[in-house]
C-alpha cells in the first residue's frame, strides 16, 4: 500500500508524472488530412521518430517505466509508436483514442470548406457543424499501396472528448497516488484535451498547446496544484 500523503490541498506528496507521447508520423499527419479513427500506420519517417522518441524518454526517466504502467490508443499508429520507443509491455486503453472528427475524417481543411461551403474550425464548430451529406464511408489508398477503411460518422463533440479524457486520467490516478510514473501514447488532439482536464480549464484551451510528432510532454503537480512540468520535448 502506498505511503504517500494528500497535503493541504488534497494533493498527494511525491506523486508520479504523467507522461503523454504522440505517435509518430503517418501519411496523413503529412498530408494535412484529418486523422481520427482510421486505423493508419506510421510512415518509415514515423517508426524513425519512434525509436528517437524512445532514446528521449530512456534520457530523460533512466529508470523506465515499471509493468502495469504504459498504455496506448488502440490505433496502430500509437501501438507501433509504443513498440518501437521500445516498451514491451503495453495496455490498451479506449479512452485515449483519438477525436472522432465525423464527417472530417480523412479530409483536409482546405476538402472540408469546400464540402461545407463554410470556414470550419474543428474547436470552435465541431464535427457537429458538418452537413450530414458529408457522411460517408470509403477505402482509400496511402501512398505506399496500404487499403485502409475510413468512416467519415457524426463524430463527437469536443466535451465529448474530454469526458474520455477526464476517464484516462482517472485510470491513471492510482497509480500516480502510489508513486510511480505513467506514459499515454496517443494522439495531438486527444493528448492536449486531457492536458487541459488535467489544469482544469476547459477543452478547448488544448488548441493553444502544440504537441509535434512523437514528442513527449509532462504533466505532474506544483504545490497543490495539476501542472505542466514539460511540454513538446
Amino acid at each position: 500500500m502506498s505511503e504517500n500523503k494528500r497535503d493541504g490541498k488534497g494533493a498527494v506528496e511525491n506523486a508520479g508524472l504523467l507522461v503523454l507521447l504522440r505517435h509518430g508520423q503517418t501519411a496523413w499527419s503529412e498530408s494535412g488530412q484529418h486523422t481520427g479513427r482510421t486505423n493508419i500506420p506510421l510512415t518509415a519517417v514515423g517508426e524513425q521518430q519512434a525509436r528517437d522518441a524512445g532514446e528521449r524518454l530512456q534520457a530523460a526517466f533512466p529508470q523506465g517505466f515499471e509493468p502495469g504502467c504504459v498504455f496506448a490508443s488502440p490505433l496502430k499508429r500509437a501501438q507501433q509508436t509504443a513498440t518501437l520507443a521500445g516498451f514491451e509491455q503495453v495496455a490498451t486503453l479506449d479512452d485515449i483514442a483519438e477525436w472522432d472528427y465525423g464527417a472530417a475524417e480523412g479530409r483536409t481543411r482546405q476538402q472540408v470548406r469546400q464540402a461545407c461551403g463554410f470556414e470550419w474550425d474543428v474547436w470552435r464548430d465541431g464535427p457537429q457543424a458538418l452537413p450530414q451529406r458529408m457522411q460517408a464511408d470509403w477505402v482509400e489508398a496511402l501512398p505506399g499501396g496500404e487499403q485502409v477503411p475510413v468512416h467519415a460518422g457524426a463524430g463527437e463533440t469536443v466535451e465529448e472528448a474530454a469526458a474520455r479524457a477526464r476517464a484516462a486520467i482517472a485510470a491513471a490516478i492510482p497509480l500516480l497516488d502510489e508513486g510511480h510514473n505513467v506514459l499515454f501514447v496517443a494522439h495531438a488532439h486527444i493528448l492536449r484535451i486531457l492536458t487541459s482536464q488535467w489544469l482544469g480549464v476547459e477543452p478547448r484551451f488544448a488548441r493553444l498547446l502544440r504537441l509535434d510528432t512523437a514528442h513527449y510532454s509532462v504533466l505532474g503537480q506544483y504545490k497543490g496544484d495539476q501542472v505542466i512540468e514539460r511540454w513538446n520535448c
